[in-house]
């Protein structure tokens, strides 16, 4: 079985993920489950500049068109609430949103470089509050900038010991090799694959053991097709996960990878 616990839908600058390709992906490529977060809660661009307010779109809007999705296929799909601490505040409506949906809501989820503040700041701190009022795990990108370093994840998961925080892609574009030492040190702190070497994954499970990292993907950024190879053609990374790794480690530790850590961390009851 394989968990992913980080897809995407919505479009917006140049990201165009329709839900129609999530589910052909989750079909063809074997995916039980995926957690899933709209990108169109993005507050800045590629180069840092605000978005203009006719491309914005309004946090509980994007909020409940990802729970609406998870709503419609709750034995597939889980909802990762993308928060926009820049430019707006927690408010009633996204308790009362997640209280009512709470079957299929499965995290909070925020993107420093996209929103341009620092992961650690007060107006991130504010969201804790719904993570740990409703026990939930907060998946953070990290990389591109230092307000989405891994290290400010680190600073915010020892502030808050309560809360369990995931270091997507441990660091983008990086040896991964802090997120890996970071992630280590606190009991609260895991990993997850997007874009992440196999490699680099390794390493994470001979230092770390095989219990704080999930597979996640980013699907369907480069298509439909995201698992199999990116839009040039290449063979994605994603095919060593599947058809390479399960020769290279133990079969519960490939296992707790792929979906049992991700099972646990999000607590998701999938037959």
């Amino acid at each position: 079985m394989i968990i992913d616990t980080h897809v995407h839908i919505g479009r917006i600058l140049n990201f165009n993920m329709k839900k129609s390709d999530v589910l052909y992906s989750m079909e063809k490529y074997g995916i039980r489950y995926s957690i899933v977060s709209d990108v169109r809660a993005t507050e800045f661009d590629h180069q840092q500049r605000r978005l203009p307010s006719v491309l914005q779109t309004p946090q509980i809007k994007c909020l409940r068109e990802t729970v609406d999705f998870a709503n419609k296929y709750p034995d597939k799909i889980g909802a990762a609430l993308w928060m926009k601490p820049y430019s707006e505040t927690p408010d009633q409506q996204i308790y009362d949103l997640i209280e009512e949906n709470r079957s299929v809501v499965k995290a909070l989820k925020f993107h420093p470089f996209h929103s341009k503040y620092p992961f650690d700041g007060e107006r991130v701190q504010a969201y804790m509050d719904i993570a740990r009022h409703f026990s939930l795990p907060v998946e953070v990108h990290t990389g591109g900038s230092d307000n989405a370093s891994c290290r400010r994840v680190y600073n915010m998961a020892e502030k808050n010991p309560d809360i369990n925080f995931i270091m997507v892609h441990m660091g983008l574009g990086s040896d991964n090799k802090e997120a890996i030492r970071l992630i280590g040190e606190l009991p609260n702190l895991y990993g997850d694959t997007t874009w992440v070497q196999m490699k680099s994954t390794m390493e994470f499970i001979e230092k770390n053991g095989d219990e704080k990292i999930m597979f996640g993907s980013d699907s369907p950024i480069d298509g439909k097709d995201t698992y199999l190879h990116n839009k040039r053609g290449d063979r994605s990374i994603y095919q060593d996960y599947f058809h390479v790794l399960p020769s290279l480690i133990p079969e519960e530790s490939y296992e707790k990878l792929m979906w049992k850590n991700a099972a646990r961390v999000f607590s998701l009851d999938i037959p």
